[in-house]
Formats: structure tokens, C-alpha cells, sequence
């Protein structure tokens, strides 16, 4: 089982209900969250928040916090008062925390620990969860690190080992990869050339904390005409063929099928 909702989903306090519907307007999909973003005194009203809000269930994600706190089970009894099934759970560790879900309910697991990311296998291998994301500040600092990146923007190798870990623990089970928001909102260029990469890498979405980033990530994700052209006849000259053929002076074998057929859904899931 695996998540599609579109490559930029963002995230919105859920301190803030006046900004959930454009949130949800500009994006691929909602992240209404009551965790991080959200300050203790303020996460009652954040529960309620979510509990009136008038949004599209397939759209709307919401993050609750990790399981081995108190507002873990408040965040649940919330839940269970709306039409919202996709969760997304903050550091996730223990595969079987995931049982206190409903069968019903979408698990977005966030490997964002050292423990984590170590098990995310094992996450991924839960029959409720659908999808993993990765988070780096969380990461680095559960190993009492001080920054996920160099001075120049480019991740450190744990975080880059990290990366690669949730996205194969997610590849081996079918799930749906989400990559890890880029903090520096104005560092247009970064974060294109980092969604650029996950595209490549195998990540089919990418979280962000500002409605700026949607388009950049959009973009990023989007394939150009030539490609998808260029997919679409490949695909057409392998209905006529047996195993390897050659195409356009390129010799063609199953995996760059794959590539092909993936390019042409993603560009149908972006541009409808």
C-alpha cells in the first residue's frame, strides 16, 4: 500500500485554522500539524481546530505527535471525531506503536531519530503505514549533533546515510518516500536542486513549511515535454518488441521501461 497525493505537500500549524484552506489551495496536499509547530498551551485548541475543519479528507494529512507522549492519545481521541485518516506519526521508532491506529487509518511514518531511521524496515513493513518521510534537525539532534548541513547548504553524511535508508526501507515494501523539508526558505535554488534529486533518487513527494516552495517543487517533480515524449514512444516501441531492443541508438531493457513508465505518470499525476 503507498500514498498519492502529489509532489508538495505543506505544512500548517494547526494553531492556525484561518490558513488551512490556503494551505490546502496552494498545495498538492495539507499537513495540519499539532506537533512542532504547535506550542503546549496551544495544542487544545489546535485539537479542535482540526475536529471543525471543512477540508477534503484525501488532501489533508495531519502529524500528531510521537507515541511515547501525553498528547499522543489526545491527538487519537481527536481523530477519531473527523473524516481524516492519513496520519502522519512524529518520531517514529516502535513499529508496534502503530497498532493503537484503526485499520481504516493511513500511517505516514516520520523517521526522524537515530532509532528511527534504524528501524525503518520494520516501520515500513507495518500493514497500516503507507508512506515514509525522513526529518534531519530531529535526527541530528537525537545523536547530539548541532546542524544537519555544512555552511554551504549541502547535507552531512549522516543525514545523506540517513536519506538513503528511509527511502530503501520504503522502496523494499512498496511504500511511498517523502523527502525532508528544506528550512531555508529563500534558498530557492537549493531546494530545487535538492527536489530535483529526490525526483531522481525514487522520492515521490516533498514536504515543505512554505507556500512559496510549492511551485519550485511542482517544477522539480514535473517532467519537461521532451522526456514524456520521449517516454510515451518508447513505451510504444515495446509493444512491438521481445526482451532487448534498440530505440533511438539507446539500447532498451526492462529497467529503462520502468523509467519511462514512471515518468509518464508522474507527469499525468502533476498536470492531471
Amino acid at each position: 500500500m503507498s500514498l498519492d497525493m502529489g509532489p508538495a505537500l505543506l505544512f500548517c500549524p494547526a494553531d492556525r485554522p484561518e490558513r488551512f484552506a490556503g494551505a490546502l489551495q496552494k498545495a498538492d496536499a495539507v499537513i495540519l500539524d499539532l506537533e512542532d509547530a504547535v506550542l503546549p498551551a496551544a495544542k487544545a485548541q489546535a485539537r479542535e481546530n482540526i475536529a471543525a475543519a471543512d477540508l477534503d479528507p484525501e488532501r489533508v494529512i495531519v502529524r500528531v505527535n510521537a507515541p511515547d507522549t501525553a498528547d499522543f492519545a489526545k491527538d487519537l481521541d481527536v481523530l477519531a471525531r473527523t473524516s481524516f485518516r492519513r496520519v502522519m506519526v512524529a518520531k517514529s521508532e516502535d513499529p508496534g506503536m502503530l497498532d493503537a491506529f484503526r485499520a481504516d487509518q493511513q500511517m505516514i511514518a516520520l523517521c526522524e531519530t537515530a532509532l528511527g531511521v534504524h528501524r525503518a524496515g520494520e516501520i515500513a513493513a507495518h500493514e497500516r503505514t503507507v508512506a515514509l518521510m525522513w526529518g534531519a534537525e530531529d535526527l541530528v539532534a537525537s545523536l547530539g549533533g548541532l546542524s544537519s548541513r555544512f555552511a554551504n547548504g549541502r547535507y552531512r553524511d549522516v543525514a545523506r546515510q540517513a536519506r538513503a535508508q528511509v527511502l530503501l526501507a520504503a522502496g523494499a515494501y512498496g511504500r511511498t518516500a517523502i523527502d525532508a523539508v528544506h528550512l531555508d526558505i529563500d534558498d530557492v535554488q537549493g531546494l530545487a536542486e535538492e527536489a530535483a534529486d529526490a525526483v531522481a533518487s525514487g522520492f515521490s513527494a516533498t514536504a515543505c513549511i512554505h507556500p512559496k516552495q510549492v511551485a519550485v517543487i511542482r517544477e522539480a517533480y514535473r517532467p519537461d515535454a521532451a522526456t514524456v515524449d520521449w517516454a510515451r514512444a518508447v513505451l510504444v516501441a515495446a509493444e512491438g518488441e521481445r526482451g532487448v531492443f534498440r530505440f533511438e541508438g539507446r539500447m532498451i531493457d526492462e529497467p529503462v521501461l520502468r523509467h519511462a513508465r514512471a515518468v509518464v505518470e508522474r507527469g499525468m499525476r502533476i498536470d492531471g
